[in-house]
């Protein structure tokens, strides 16, 4: 027996077609976000193995410059005041001329800044310099934090007070990224722009809000102390590590 197959014709209604042509709309517009979303991430890797680049070269060219800077004794100045001795002899005054002053530089987006130092943390594998900008400005510290962790307040590197240290968080292995994972007792090295390094010794790790700057008080007790300040993963609060001079 001969079968007939019939096909039914698929009519295709206006409201089939609308349907048709958002489904359309929507996957292209679905393809553009993800290679805009792509794209921007790339630029960021980028950005960042950038920054981290030009942050190692500052490191560089000042542990270059503090070697050039470094005094022999016969470097050192002796000035002869007219004073004397109860034996009739005159008193020499010797100068220390070890060169603290630092070199001024300038940042791609123009900031004036010196570097002041250099932040260690071995077990976490963090080398870089600290900067410290000319005006302390909200804008400087900003930009300046694009490069390399930054002199946020205190005193004069390694001297008695609260030297505080900020530097972003890329949750990465970058900057500032692995320090809220440090622990009390855990080693920070400070090094000034002359070499004398002194180690310091966690003892305090706590988050705050980022309007709550009590971290940066200088009430220390006549002891020398370091803040660390970045960010928590969701950049939503800070992440405060205290350490004190061994």
């Amino acid at each position: 027996m001969n079968q007939i197959l019939i096909t039914k014709k698929l009519y295709i209604t206006p409201e089939l077609k609308r349907k048709k042509k958002i489904y359309k709309a929507n996957f292209v517009l679905s393809i553009f976000f993800l290679v805009i979303l792509i794209s921007i991430y790339i630029y960021a890797a980028y950005a960042r193995d950038k920054a981290e680049a030009v942050s190692q070269e500052i490191l560089q060219n000042a542990e270059m410059e503090q070697e050039d800077n470094t005094v022999a004794d016969s470097d050192v100045l002796i000035a002869v005041l007219n004073d004397t001795t109860d034996d009739g002899n005159e008193t020499p005054v010797v100068l220390d001329t070890t060169n603290k002053n630092k070199t001024k530089q300038q940042s791609a987006s123009g900031y004036t800044y010196v570097v002041d130092g250099k932040v260690t943390i071995p077990k976490i594998n963090v080398e870089y310099a600290i900067l410290d900008g000319e005006s302390d400005s909200e804008a400087e510290t900003e930009e300046l934090l694009k490069t390399s962790p930054v002199k946020f307040h205190g005193p004069e590197i390694n001297e008695v007070g609260n030297y505080c240290i900020v530097g972003h968080n890329y949750r990465n292995s970058k900057f500032f990224s692995k320090v809220p994972t440090l622990v009390n007792g855990d080693i920070i090295q400070i090094t000034d722009s002359v070499g004398n390094m002194i180690q310091y010794q966690i003892y305090d790790k706590y988050i705050v809000d980022p309007t709550d700057v009590s971290c940066t008080s200088q009430n220390t007790g006549g002891k020398k102390e370091i803040t660390l300040i970045t960010c928590t993963d969701d950049s939503k609060q800070r992440v405060i590590v205290k350490a004190r001079a061994i």
